[in-house]
């Protein structure tokens, strides 16, 4: 399988810059036997049945952008990825020159040395910690203007911090929408799996060659329960839900409560465990880890076709763009 097999071509006036308010107002593309259909987010209510279980993803972005200068004056920019203790980070540092042994400077009571770098992520310590004022919340690279709002890259129902992106399938949902699910006698399963630095990352080598950076997952027993014991429909928000569903299932597909850590890569020719009815997702990246996973999910060539359409469409594409419902029968 040739990376160039999941290439398309997207306009850059297509990509989304901002999010819709209110976010459910966003457009759906419905995938369903092979018909496209044409909606808005908060017609998905009309899609979703009593008895169906919604999986989403608690996942909270942490502010882990730190913008300083180093002693030279030149700009530069750290996204915190670990803690390794009080003052000692791991991170990636937005620079073509050489800053190990350097010292960067973020406020008159903040800096840090870069002590080390392998494989891309940098040690640094810090002679005191950034506080949560000093630090913003990372967005990909393709979002080129600040976030007017960050409630704008965080879903209604984030809770657990960690995150360096958004699970961003979540992001259309609305307290009202969320709420008219739930009185429909939809049944909610709650997972976390927190997004790492490797989501930005292309595919460089052969597809099979790839590796995926490890991302901490969590399912409780209370939530996997409602999965395994769920009488209607699984319907799956986001492909870092389908990754946790995928991660934590046994041979017969239940979940099995646990916290952990995955890698897994999913692209055509992968065989499911999980019978998972609906995925609702964005629209991803061409070449992406993420495309491959909704081509495995529901066949590369109907994914590319809807894909070619939303462009004629001129849907909203990535992160803060608009959604798609892919249903199977």
């Amino acid at each position: 399988m040739q990376l160039d097999e999941f290439h398309y071509e997207l306009p850059k006036e297509l990509i989304a810059q901002s999010a819709l308010t209110p976010k459910d107002s966003s457009r759906l593309m419905v995938l369903e036997e092979e018909k496209i259909t044409h909606k808005h987010f908060y017609d998905i209510l009309y899609y979703l049945k009593a008895g169906d279980t919604l999986v989403i993803n608690e996942a909270k972005v942490s502010r882990a952008i730190l913008k300083g200068k180093k002693e030279t004056g030149g700009v530069v920019e750290l996204m915190l990825t670990s803690v390794k203790d009080d003052l000692t980070y791991e991170c990636h540092i937005d620079s073509n020159v050489k800053v190990v042994g350097k010292k960067l400077v973020f406020s008159d009571e903040v800096s840090c040395v870069v002590l080390d770098k392998k494989d891309n992520v940098y040690i640094v310590k810090f002679n005191k910690a950034p506080d949560n004022q000093m630090l913003k919340l990372p967005t990909p690279p393709y979002i080129k203007q600040e976030l007017k709002d960050e409630s704008q890259y965080q879903t209604i129902y984030s809770k657990k911090e960690g995150s360096l992106a958004a699970p961003t399938a979540g992001l259309h949902f609305t307290d009202e929408l969320f709420e008219k699910i739930q009185k429909k006698g939809v049944k909610i399963a709650r997972l976390c799996l927190h997004v790492g630095f490797g989501t930005f990352l292309p595919v460089m080598d052969s597809i099979e060659n790839h590796k995926m950076h490890q991302e901490c997952f969590e399912v409780d027993k209370k939530n996997a329960d409602i999965i395994n014991n769920r009488k209607g429909r699984l319907i799956v928000v986001g492909t870092t839900s389908v990754r946790t569903l995928e991660a934590t299932a046994n041979k017969d597909g239940k979940i099995v409560p646990q916290i952990g850590s995955t890698e897994i890569f999913i692209y055509p020719g992968y065989k499911f465990k999980n019978n998972i009815d609906a995925l609702i997702t964005n629209f991803h990246l061409p070449k992406s880890t993420l495309l491959m996973l909704v081509s495995a999910y529901y066949g590369r060539k109907n994914v590319l076709a809807a894909y070619i359409e939303a462009v004629k469409e001129k849907y909203r594409f990535f992160s803060l763009g608009d959604a798609m419902m892919m249903v199977k029968h």
